[in-house]
């Protein structure tokens, strides 16, 4: 849910739908979207990484430069840009194009659960649909506000920083086995300002968190297949292949974490995991578990949910 739309209280996002008409100038905010577009739709670009589209990328770079907040007016289509402003989108639009980066790596900002966070190349970049579960406080599957949270292969710590948004009372802690990693975390947690209650900490699985134990485990972890990530837009080349590629089948570390996670969850505790396309293997590898494969309005899915109760039963399986 990145907010780099450009907004207005009547007229709604600035989307594809209601794009100004075509020009071949770029003095204005909406001359320059359209040109952004244009370069882009003739570039290959994939989109995958906060926007769908051509034109929301210009949009979102457009917004980096000006420093535009997302809910800015409409109005801002019919500013005239500096020269210099005109030359920082141009530079921006062609290194997109030229070294297929990620928008949000060029600007080093991204969007999550509606908040800003820091990202570099250390970091995958925020896209999981789970942000659709931390704003519907992962109903009815959390019969009560958890007091603590573990965001495992936390990456930036968006997930986590989302959930303590959320559980105003929860402790949370963001883990990942990257430590730099964890230091992209530790700079999200103090520019949210949440030190008193949100910890990174650096760790393989569970190692560093033994005899802890927490109501919610959420994870998006790597879970990429071997075939999968050899076919990949170059786009995604620019992430850590740590964060992405987990073996073959995409299920190395989900299935240590299936082993392991029960023995972290409190009675009542849930884990929460993304595996995307890899679900079909995970369904094969393990056709009696009761996996519950969470829907949303937004993203591909791809996410389930157990229990401890579930994970306890099946542990056999798991071994």
């Amino acid at each position: 849910m990145p907010d780099n739309h450009i907004t207005t209280e009547s007229d709604g996002d600035l989307d594809s739908s209601n794009r100004p008409s075509t020009t071949v100038s770029t003095n204005t905010v909406a001359e320059m979207l359209e040109h952004g577009q244009s370069l882009f739709d003739n570039s290959s670009l994939y989109f995958g990484h906060g926007t769908d589209n051509s034109w929301d990328e210009a949009v979102y770079l457009l917004s980096f430069v000006l420093e535009l907040a997302p809910d800015v007016d409409r109005t801002v289509l019919e500013r005239t840009l500096t020269a210099a402003q005109q030359a920082a989108i141009l530079a921006l639009f062609q290194r997109r194009i030229d070294e297929r980066i990620p928008a949000a790596y060029l600007t080093g900002r991204a969007w999550f659960y509606g908040l800003p966070f820091t990202v570099d190349e250390r970091v995958i970049i925020p896209r999981s649909p789970i942000a659709e579960l931390i704003i519907n406080g992962f109903q009815p599957w959390c019969s009560a506000e958890p007091n603590r949270v573990l965001d495992l292969c936390a990456g930036s710590g968006c997930i986590g920083i989302a959930c303590a948004y959320a559980f105003e009372a929860a402790e949370v802690v963001v883990s990942d086995i990257s430590p730099e990693a964890v230091e992209v975390a530790q700079s999200n947690i103090a520019l949210h300002k949440l030190d008193y209650r949100v910890s990174a900490v650096e760790s393989d699985l569970f190692e560093q968190l033994r005899g802890e134990q927490f109501e919610l485990i959420v994870s998006n972890p790597p879970y990429v297949d071997a075939d999968d990530y050899a076919s990949m837009p170059d786009e995604y080349y620019h992430e850590p292949e740590l964060a992405l590629a987990s073996g073959d089948d995409g299920l190395d570390f989900t299935r240590r974490l299936l082993r392991e996670a029960a023995d972290h969850l409190t009675d009542a505790g849930v884990l929460v995991v993304e595996v995307g396309n890899s679900w079909v293997a995970l369904e094969r590898d393990f056709p009696t578990v009761p996996f519950l494969w969470l829907e949303f309005s937004e993203g591909d899915g791809g996410v389930f949910l157990l229990t401890r109760e579930q994970l306890l039963e099946h542990r056999e399986s798991f071994q």
